[in-house]
């Protein structure tokens, strides 16, 4: 039997409310020479019954049943590692993915072979209002953004085999070890987003416990620490929580923290001229949006503040526009 271009991996577990909704939605594709690879996680619900289900009408449906509970990132990798396309898709077992989703994924791998990793726009529903959520087209606009956040949608990722190689999810970034692999990947390969919602990302009422966020937390900082390799900074370096907060937002800044943060900011600029691994324009934008609005979110205020930025940061106090300066003038004067 000859091999399908594309494999999709879904993981599951527990997941009867919505899962034939997800089945039906891949299985009705515009796009149809698939595999689809179902990883059961060891469900106790109907799960396994509806998968069966669907298996007995449809071919294309492979089913991995586990005995023990491994979580959706070794399940994935499994599924990395039995998918027998040339590309490979990701699938959560609650999204609904729209029917021409496959078909455009595919045209821009078959079209670009520089691509190696292809996403598409989201948007989050089954909240109170839906939610697109869009991000930048080319790959150098791409990398410059995941310096901040995870800039790919995971469950909207489409990946070439050959390009996907041994990068695997590593268990130590959950629950963002997808930040932790296409941070790796966008090294290695040309990302590229289709500008389109593409997949319905499911929303859940329930609330996020303070331990689950402080490990978002946690595994967010290891992954930004490790992309700062990219310009020569090791993660023993003392000025990290500098550099980190010249690439991302913190509030609540002191003035000496925003001194420390410019100063990285130009740290990592000048790196950057001498290593090349980031578009220097867009390496700049962004770092200059990130040191403006520290400056509007900034701890406290004094004339001594307003001064230095004025004097000592004169092409970053240029930058705000006349609004800001006006309004950080008064803060600096009342204090």
């Amino acid at each position: 039997m000859q091999s399908p271009l594309l494999s999709v991996i879904m993981p599951v577990y527990n997941g009867e409310k919505y899962l034939s909704e997800t089945i039906d939605s891949i299985l009705n594709q515009t796009f149809t020479d698939f595999e689809l690879l179902i990883l059961n996680d060891n469900s106790t619900d109907g799960t396994q019954a509806i998968i069966e289900s669907y298996q007995q009408k449809d071919s294309r449906i492979k089913v991995i049943v586990k005995e023990a509970n491994v979580g959706p990132a070794n399940l994935r990798n499994e599924g990395f590692s039995l998918s027998k396309g040339e590309y490979v898709a990701l699938m959560d077992a609650d999204d609904i993915a729209l029917p021409s989703r496959f078909e455009k994924q595919v045209q821009v791998l078959n079209t670009k072979p520089e691509v190696g990793v292809c996403g598409t726009w989201f948007t989050f529903f089954g909240g109170k209002k839906d939610k697109t959520v869009r991000q930048p087209e080319n790959h150098a606009k791409i990398k410059v953004s995941f310096l901040s956040s995870c800039s790919i949608g995971n469950p909207t990722v489409m990946v070439r085999k050959s390009a996907l190689g041994a990068y695997r999810f590593e268990n130590q970034y959950v629950p963002v070890e997808d930040y932790d692999l296409w941070s790796r990947m966008i090294t290695a390969t040309d990302f590229y987003i289709v500008q389109e919602s593409l997949l319905q990302y499911r929303q859940h009422d329930s609330n996020i416990s303070k331990t689950k966020i402080d490990n978002v937390n946690r595994s967010v900082r290891a992954v930004k620490i490790n992309m700062l390799k990219q310009f020569g900074i090791d993660s023993s370096d003392a000025n990290i929580d500098a550099y980190l907060n010249a690439l991302t937002l913190k509030r609540k800044l002191t003035p000496e923290e925003i001194k420390q943060t410019i100063k990285a900011a130009k740290f990592l600029i000048s790196q950057n001229e001498k290593l090349g691994n980031f578009d220097a324009k867009l390496l700049k934008k962004q770092i200059d949006s990130v040191l403006l609005r520290t400056v509007r979110n900034a701890k406290k205020y004094d004339m001594s503040f307003f001064n230095y930025l004025k004097k000592e940061e004169n092409d970053l106090f240029r930058r705000i526009g006349f609004l800001d300066k006006t309004l950080l003038f008064f803060k600096c004067v009342t204090g």
